[in-house]
């Protein structure tokens, strides 16, 4: 059984072996990715059914940029329909969209749809849902570091006063809870430059199925994996702490 008091805050998810689902059945790799996409929809549904606060997508990474300009254009209009499909939906459940991840070189059509959804949807107070684009880990610590240092310059902040916790201001993901579940599918056991900073203490977990058949119940399997584990967060086991 799930314990309801015990979900997860910040789920994170690699949605990955969109290709690969295609290929084994014959079809193009932009059919996996068109699939790929749907699945979103029902995901969302259901962590907002179980209680997570906080999912972040990683839909496109900056080293994404390398694959076949047809496979790139075509995801990129695919998460365009989906936004404009969606955008009303989520409105309407409360939820918040956020998208994190350099804007360039971004089409400018999902550029704008992208600020429309957001724009939308800000004020909601129900799960956040984020959307990695253009997203690098690596990118983002440079970029935060680069931030600190043009304050520094201006005289807005010191070096005294950084910690871990204000450092993390400078993030893409200002605000939000570090997560506390990564889910990879497709059985890769890797992290792919994402998040590196926010997933210090993170639990994860790695199902083989790809992402196009990664459904509700997966997604309930994975958070009662989560449940089973104790998160030390660098202690030692509560159960041996005496011993």
């Amino acid at each position: 059984m799930m314990d309801k008091n015990n979900i997860p805050k910040h789920v994170a998810i690699i949605m990955d072996g969109n290709g690969r689902w295609a290929i084994q059945r014959g079809l193009a790799r932009t059919v996996g990715h068109r699939e790929g996409i749907n699945r979103i929809k029902e995901i969302i549904k259901a962590a907002d059914d179980l209680g997570v606060r906080v999912l972040t997508f990683f839909a496109f990474s900056a080293e994404n940029w390398s694959r076949p300009k047809r496979e790139v254009d075509m995801l990129m209009r695919s998460l365009n329909n989906f936004l404009e499909r969606q955008i009303r939906e989520l409105d309407k459940n409360n939820i918040k969209f956020r998208c994190i991840g350099r804007s360039e070189p971004i089409p400018g059509y999902l550029q704008a749809k992208i600020k429309e959804a957001e724009g939308k949807t800000k004020d909601n107070t129900g799960l956040i849902v984020v959307l990695a684009l253009n997203y690098g880990g690596r990118q983002e610590i440079l970029d935060a570091v680069k931030q600190f240092s043009l304050e520094f310059k201006e005289g807005m902040t010191n070096f005294e006063n950084l910690t871990v916790e204000n450092f993390s201001n400078y993030f893409y993901t200002k605000g939000l809870p570090d997560p506390d579940l990564l889910i990879r599918t497709s059985g890769e056991m890797r992290i792919s430059n994402f998040l590196l900073w926010q997933l210090s203490y993170a639990e994860l977990y790695f199902p083989k199925k790809y992402w196009p058949e990664f459904r509700r119940e997966d997604l309930e399997k994975a958070i009662k994996v989560y449940q089973r584990r104790e998160r030390r967060f660098g202690g030692i086991d509560a159960k041996k702490k005496d011993n």
